[in-house]
């Protein structure tokens, strides 16, 4: 007779998610998507941020300063983690740990695709110190949105949450 699906039969790990610069509305998605899956979710920020009270959510202040809540999460992630973030360098770090990444607009980030996404960042950074106008980060409108949903619930359904 087989046994039921349980899920501590299904590794554990933890979402990440880069909150400073995060969006109110993937905030959302991502606090209903770890209240109705029962997955961690810790969130770390220079600035305080408010919750939901759930076993699943935990905030993490860091220090004012750059680089301080990436630094406390590639710190803290482990293989097998997923981060959110749409800050390319700290993926790359996160990258090399084996933790996988969505950025702010849905897209997968991983060993396959980070060199590339670095090279691009990489280069506008360089053209605007130069003083070119190359613009910013894309706007995040509601396709966006729903990359981003669609993106985490594939994530999660493979990681049998």
């Amino acid at each position: 007779m087989a046994t039921p699906h349980n899920n501590t039969d299904t590794p554990q790990f933890t979402v990440w998610v880069d909150a400073d610069a995060c969006p109110r509305q993937l905030r959302d998605i991502l606090e209903i998507a770890a209240l109705r899956r029962r997955v961690t979710m810790r969130f770390v920020a220079n600035s305080y941020m408010r919750l939901e009270n759930s076993p699943y959510l935990h905030f993490h202040q860091v220090a004012e300063g750059a680089d301080k809540a990436d630094d406390f999460i590639v710190e803290h992630a482990a293989a097998g983690d997923l981060a959110i973030s749409g800050d390319i360098p700290l993926a790359a770090r996160l990258v090399e740990k084996d933790v996988m990444v969505i950025d702010t607009h849905g897209e997968q980030l991983d060993s396959a695709s980070i060199g590339e996404r670095l090279a691009m960042r990489n280069l506008m950074d360089s053209l605007r110190s130069g003083g070119m106008d190359v613009g910013g980060p894309r706007e995040l409108d509601r396709t966006g949105v729903q990359q981003f949903a669609n993106a985490l619930d594939r994530y999660l359904t493979r990681r049998g949450k």
